[in-house]
């Protein structure tokens, strides 16, 4: 375990080049003083290892020494042909480089490992889209990308909720949501990063003038605190409802958020509907809850609130009165 760990600390400050203590023991999931212990044991090994001390030291190793113990271990062989995602790598324009990476790396396998990498592309295949839904490839993708890459800022025509916008953008990372591409960006001289959907972009042109990403941005924690923060807000209401065995499944399968409770006596499920139960269900509005629910038919009753309801007999008499006239 030690021994991987130590080779770890090497692959780390050879990919990154400086790195702090804390920083060291956040990635290995140890504390500082087994990274201090380690970085002992390096340095009285051998490895031209040096370190820094203040706000933005570190440890390093000495310039062009780099170590030559990169082999592959089999599972980390295999979490690497399962991470690729082709689709993605088209929609950026790197798939013919992303199939002779695969090429490369699988002729640097053990004979005895290359079947194994060949097996796991013939029977396992990843698809990140849901179910009925298409994949989005916006229009403006690769330049996003390339801008992202160079770190070029960007100015945009954006069309946002509000309205078109233009804005100047220095774009920090891309995230590929369900099939859907994400932009995390922020305004020239402004710290806050906010997320842009790239579909939404209707003009793009790329500055000449280059910016500084912030050292201490990490595109995966900002889009998990981002993503949590959206649905949060996204869903602060929450419609009571009785839901049939039926419907039961289709929330199940459907992998909705709901949360069972014990009805308070005040709307019986009358009777054959003694197998119903009572659950919370997030909802965006009153309006998006209506839609969601029609859609179950007679399998489901809104019990509150009260504006969900009306709305809900609204849209039944508003169909009801279509049909009657085509009927």
């Amino acid at each position: 375990m030690r021994a991987s760990r130590l080779l770890s600390i090497l692959m780390l400050l050879q990919a990154h080049g400086r790195q702090s203590a804390p920083s060291l023991a956040r990635a290995l999931e140890v504390s500082v003083r087994t990274i201090l212990r380690d970085i002992d044991q390096l340095s009285a090994a051998g490895v031209p290892l040096w370190g820094e001390r203040g706000r933005q030291g570190g440890f390093q190793l000495r310039e062009g020494w780099s170590t030559q113990l990169t082999g592959l271990t089999e599972p980390e062989s295999q979490a690497l042909l399962l991470a690729g995602l082709p689709g993605a790598a088209t929609d950026l324009g790197l798939g013919a480089a992303a199939a002779s990476a695969r090429l490369k790396m699988v002729a640097s396998l053990p004979a005895e490992w290359r079947e194994q990498a060949d097996r796991v592309g013939a029977r396992l295949h990843i698809d990140p889209v849901d179910w009925y839904r298409a994949q989005e490839t916006p229009a403006h993708l690769r330049e996003v990308a390339e801008a992202v890459w160079n770190t070029r800022r960007i100015a945009l025509r954006y069309e946002s909720w509000r309205g078109p916008a233009e804005r100047e953008l220095e774009p920090l990372g891309l995230v590929l949501k369900a099939g859907t591409w994400y932009m995390a960006a922020r305004t020239q001289g402004k710290p806050e990063v906010r997320t842009y959907r790239l579909a939404a972009i209707r003009a793009l042109r790329t500055l000449s003038t280059r910016f500084r990403r912030p050292a201490a941005f990490d595109l995966a924690r900002y889009w998990q605190a981002s993503a949590a923060h959206f649905e949060a807000e996204l869903q602060r209401l929450q419609a009571r409802v009785l839901v049939s065995p039926r419907a039961m499944g289709w929330l199940v399968n459907a992998r909705t958020p709901f949360a069972r409770v014990d009805d308070d006596g005040a709307t019986a499920p009358g009777a054959g509907r003694e197998d119903w139960v009572c659950v919370l269900l997030p909802i965006e509005s009153v309006e998006h809850g209506a839609r969601r629910l029609l859609s179950y038919g007679a399998e489901v009753e809104a019990l509150a609130p009260a504006s969900l309801r009306q709305r809900m007999l609204g849209e039944l008499a508003a169909t009801r009165a279509l049909y009657a006239k085509t009927a």
